[in-house]
């Protein structure tokens, strides 16, 4: 009986796909479990601090770290490939990691005993996770418009409508001009830019068959 390797690049590839649904699996229990958390005006950032801090700081670092798995994933595929696709992708992991390992700094009256409004002191670990946010989300819309072009050039003009669309979608979310509902708009664009990944990463893994095969036209144009 001759037993077929499992494929690391799709393996590498999975992690992209099931990175998303964790974090927003994760988010939910503890929007459901913890104490005094209102999603509507906490952001999900907070959760990291307080007892049970530690799950969100986990889900911040956990799936940091497979979206830059992922990242390799992608590059394995692309031969020669993308080289900023990737890239962006591993840069978008490497934000959540550092918003996991550097948390935010308490307000909004959580945990308990935090101010009921601005953090009453703005930390060096406050600004490098704030820093670690930006740098998830600029990074994050920067690969749906490298990978949008990837798709037209390849002539998959549906799927760059459909990427176009959720990098428009996620940028309007984000830059909208009310603070009502913030908290729940960073969640909206966290959960369109997971969408992507996944899609992409999914996109790529049907078409990997072996470490060596052939890149497809889309491989060889996302550039």
């Amino acid at each position: 009986m001759t037993i077929t390797p499992r494929n690391p690049t799709r393996s590498l590839l999975t992690a992209g796909i099931v990175a998303g649904p964790l974090f927003l699996t994760t988010w939910l229990v503890q929007v459901l479990v913890r104490d005094g958390f209102d999603p509507r005006k906490h952001t999900l950032s907070l959760l990291a601090l307080g007892d049970g801090g530690w799950v969100q700081i986990a889900n911040f670092v956990v799936t940091g770290a497979l979206f830059v798995a992922c990242a390799v994933g992608l590059r394995r595929g692309d031969d020669p490939g993308t080289r900023w696709g990737p890239r962006l992708v591993a840069l978008f992991g490497v934000g959540l990691i550092t918003g996991g390992v550097f948390v935010t700094d308490p307000g909004a009256g959580f945990p308990a005993g935090a101010p009921a409004g601005a953090p009453e002191e703005i930390t060096v670990t406050g600004i490098l996770h704030s820093a670690g946010a930006g740098m998830a989300l600029v990074s994050g819309i920067a690969a749906m418009i490298v990978y949008a072009r990837a798709f037209r050039r390849s002539g998959d003009r549906r799927a760059a409508r459909a990427v176009t669309a959720a990098a428009v979608a996620a940028g309007a979310v984000l830059i909208y001009p009310s603070p009502d509902g913030v908290s729940l708009r960073l969640v909206a664009a966290s959960a369109i830019l997971y969408a992507f990944v996944a899609a992409v990463a999914a996109h790529a893994r049907a078409r990997v068959a072996s470490p060596d095969s052939p890149a497809t036209p889309f491989e060889r144009s996302a550039r």
